[in-house]
């Protein structure tokens, strides 16, 4: 490093927490720079032509209720940079066998008339936690702290410890309100019979009632580009095409801030941090991996009831046993045959995405952790199971197993999205146990990256705290 202060924060990572990090610094007042090791900025937030021309495909995360709700995010004029969000006819769609489909619609009401006789339940269990959804999410979404809204908390967090399969066969008699709910949870990619995966249904279902689950115009690229525009204005520089190996090579700085995971800290950083922190981020657990399609269609999927097309998302999965046993599968190293599929339709809703009556169609499953097998088949026999005649419209594939997310993301250990498990035990003490949790025991290192409370999602959260934190230590 030079010994010549150059800039007061540096930030390693341009994904959303790396941005945000950045952003909150500049508002007060930091000089900033950030480095991206790829050619754009983004990190899960990109946009890519990976099948046919004209045909844009969302290359990690597509639909972005947390972006929309997140505290941080709704403090920014992005709108002003460039970023547009589009609502979806209905937040979620979920399928299920004989052309039945239930319709998650933001409103109660209509939601309400495809839960059959899990309508009344269903709505107990929800309404009062979308009526406060912002209460709720301000106490989610930081570290650990005492709640500010206790009552709302306590009222989400009675739910939210149990496991997933637990919650809804104690709320549900009916397969449908059951299949929905196991959905929305299996998004913890963790088994369903686990603490706290009731946690990721309820927090999921509130956000589709309470602000819907948007895409942003033009795919999530345009995300980045909005943070980026707007960093730039406040006078944050950004730099790209910068691989970081070491420590050493970084400009002199006040303060250092890394958008990446504890491993890839140990390996930039490692020497500057005690034996100790070293082994405790080296225990830092990884979760299953995700296989990822991208599609180019000539039209759009053909669902077997019309229902599913007013769903941006789709969760093709059946029933909460099913979807049960799918995510116990990956989770005990094995790749299930029926896999869990989250699907996105975007180019319905944005006709941007695709030429004039053409479709692109994204999808994933979750895969133990570096798998390289092809789940190409699985997944397309999944779709094809509640859209026959899906394989006809296909016009092009791309794939991604586990490990090459890996290597497109460095920050996907093992195809691993959330850069870490998010269980009862690594939630709020990721990546280690400390006062803040952003903090390194060298007090000009910081981590910003979704290894950090509240975790994976496109927020900015992690690194709006992380910057919070750097700022009280520079004070």
């Amino acid at each position: 490093m030079s010994s010549k202060l150059s800039y007061e924060a540096v930030i390693i990572g341009s994904g959303p927490n790396g941005l945000a990090a950045a952003i909150t610094l500049a508002r007060a007042g930091r000089s900033v720079l950030v480095i991206e090791g790829r050619d754009t900025v983004g990190g899960g937030m990109r946009t890519a032509e990976l099948t046919l021309p004209g045909f844009r495909h969302d290359i990690c995360s597509a639909v972005h209720p947390l972006g929309m709700a997140s505290p941080f995010f709704r403090d920014l004029p992005l709108e002003q940079h460039g970023l547009r969000w589009i609502q979806p006819a209905a937040p979620l769609v979920h399928p299920l066998e004989h052309g039945e489909a239930v319709v998650l619609d933001r409103s109660f009401d209509a939601a309400a008339a495809y839960l059959g006789r899990d309508a009344a339940a269903y709505r107990r269990l929800m309404e009062p936690l979308a009526e406060r959804w912002q209460e709720i999410l301000g106490d989610l979404l930081g570290p650990l702290s005492v709640p500010s809204h206790p009552v709302a908390f306590a009222r989400f967090g009675a739910g939210a410890i149990l496991p997933a399969a637990t919650l809804a066969r104690a709320w549900f008699r009916g397969q449908r309100a059951r299949g929905l709910f196991a959905g929305l949870s299996a998004h913890s990619i963790m088994p369903l019979q686990r603490p706290l995966t009731a946690a990721y249904g309820l927090m999921l279902g509130l956000l589709a009632h309470g602000v819907g689950w948007p895409m942003p115009a033009g795919g999530s690229q345009s995300i980045a580009d909005a943070l980026a525009s707007y960093l730039r204005s406040l006078g944050g520089e950004i730099r790209t095409g910068w691989w970081v190996r070491s420590l050493d090579e970084l400009p002199a700085a006040d303060a250092y801030l890394f958008d990446i995971t504890p491993r890839d800290l140990l390996k930039i950083a490692g020497d500057a941090l005690p034996a100790g922190y070293q082994r405790t981020l080296g225990r830092y657990r990884y979760g299953p991996g995700v296989f990822k399609l991208d599609y180019a269609l000539d039209g759009p999927v053909p669902w077997r009831n019309p229902a599913v097309s007013r769903g941006g998302t789709v969760h093709v999965g059946g029933t909460l046993a099913e979807i049960a046993a799918s995510e116990q599968d990956v989770w005990q190293g094995r790749h299930a045959e029926r896999p869990f599929v989250l699907a996105v339709q975007p180019s319905l809703f944005d006709p941007s995405r695709a030429p004039a009556g053409q479709h692109v169609l994204w999808a994933y499953c979750h895969v133990p952790n570096g798998s390289t097998v092809d789940m190409t088949a699985a997944i397309e026999s999944q779709i094809e199971r509640f859209a026959p005649g899906f394989r006809d419209r296909i016009l092009a594939r791309h794939a991604m197993n586990a490990a090459q997310m890996e290597q497109y993301n460095p920050n996907y250990v093992g195809g691993d999205i959330n850069s870490g498990v998010q269980d009862l035990f690594q939630h709020f003490t990721r990546p280690a146990v400390r006062i803040s949790p952003y903090t390194t025991p060298n007090p000009r290192i910081f981590l910003c990256s979704s290894a950090t409370p509240p975790g994976g999602g496109v927020h900015g959260m992690c690194g709006h705290w992380a910057a919070h934190a750097a700022l009280r230590r520079q004070n």
